[in-house]
């Protein structure tokens, strides 16, 4: 069993692709408080509602001073159809590298559903400090309310 980044931990810094093609990785958020959505995969019912929920209190983590970003394995192509599609102004990233954030944090991982074993992104949150140590993380998130769970726990920090 690895030992996973815990709160009070520093977020490991590992870029990512964002949806221009472009890159994004944690460091380019320092001295910010940030939150880290990860995602299983665009346009499904759940993964569709808490990007939509972010991106309505966007205005609220700006006022507060958050940076958000929303990260799933999912290509920069299929980001920019989800971000067209629904309208979000939340940014999104591409975390398809193996070795990649979502597997050094240990959230890509082995799921079952319907008998059937395969590799999934476990719905996890991250609340990094301006100091860039992990404040917070919530694990097996369920999407109802939490976007504003974080913005509470975002403001308190």
């Amino acid at each position: 069993m690895t030992d996973f980044p815990a709160a009070g931990d520093t977020l490991p810094d590992i870029a990512m692709e964002s949806p221009d093609g472009g890159t994004v990785k944690p460091s380019d958020f320092a001295g910010k408080k940030l939150v880290l959505f990860f995602y299983p995969k665009d346009n499904t019912p759940g993964c569709t509602t808490e990007a939509k929920d972010f991106t309505a209190l966007k205005g609220a983590f700006d006022g507060a001073g958050v940076e958000l970003l929303g990260i799933s394995k999912d290509s920069a192509k299929k980001h920019q159809n989800f971000i067209a599609k629904h309208d979000l102004t939340t940014p999104l990233a591409t975390d398809a590298e193996e070795g990649g954030l979502s597997d050094t944090l240990g959230i890509w991982t082995e799921k079952k559903m319907y008998g059937k074993t395969y590799m999934g992104m476990v719905r996890t949150t991250y609340l990094i400090g301006a100091d860039g140590k992990i404040a917070q993380i919530w694990n097996k998130v369920k999407v109802k309310g939490h976007a504003e769970e974080v913005l509470a726990a975002a403001k308190a920090l």
